[in-house]
């Protein structure tokens, strides 16, 4: 984290920390935030039977996923609002096969009601990254008052 270059950063960075923490499907699928800055995020998961297709590759979802959370957590760090995912472009380039698989998500123009934001897919096999995916996002940014009805039961 940057909190000592930008001590602004670092309430925005618990609170997305705590929100992470959070997400049943975050745990289900046992992946974690491993990097994180304004305007960009890093998310990576470990190789497990569960998230694997017939042929023994990393399951698509499990990109998607991670192409989803990364690049929504990413814009949520440019001004600290929350945010949804409206609508993303994936493009597979190659089979995600390996111990690993890494989501880098970088804001390409923050808004305060849509932001564009940028993501690259990677495969880490013996410690060799290949690019499995590519995908660009737009993450709508939330209002306080949205974000706060949405935390209501009643919602």
């Amino acid at each position: 984290m940057q909190a000592e270059a930008d001590p602004e950063f670092a309430p925005i960075a618990e609170r997305i920390h705590a929100n992470v923490g959070r997400q049943g499907f975050m745990n289900l699928v046992g992946a974690e935030l491993s990097e994180l800055s304004r305007g960009t995020c890093t998310i990576a998961v470990e190789r497990r039977p569960e998230l694997l297709q017939q042929h023994g590759f990393f399951h698509g979802g499990v990109t998607a996923f991670l192409v989803d959370n990364a690049t929504t957590i990413a814009a949520a760090t440019s001004r600290g609002q929350a945010a949804l995912t409206a609508e993303y472009k994936l493009n597979l380039l190659s089979p995600a096969v390996g111990e690993k698989l890494i989501c880098r998500a970088k804001v390409i123009k923050p808004g305060r009601q849509v932001a564009v934001v940028a993501a690259d897919v990677f495969c880490v096999s013996d410690g060799v990254e290949k690019h499995t995916a590519t995908a660009l996002a737009s993450i709508a940014m939330l209002s306080e008052d949205v974000a706060g009805k949405m935390k209501s039961p009643a919602a």
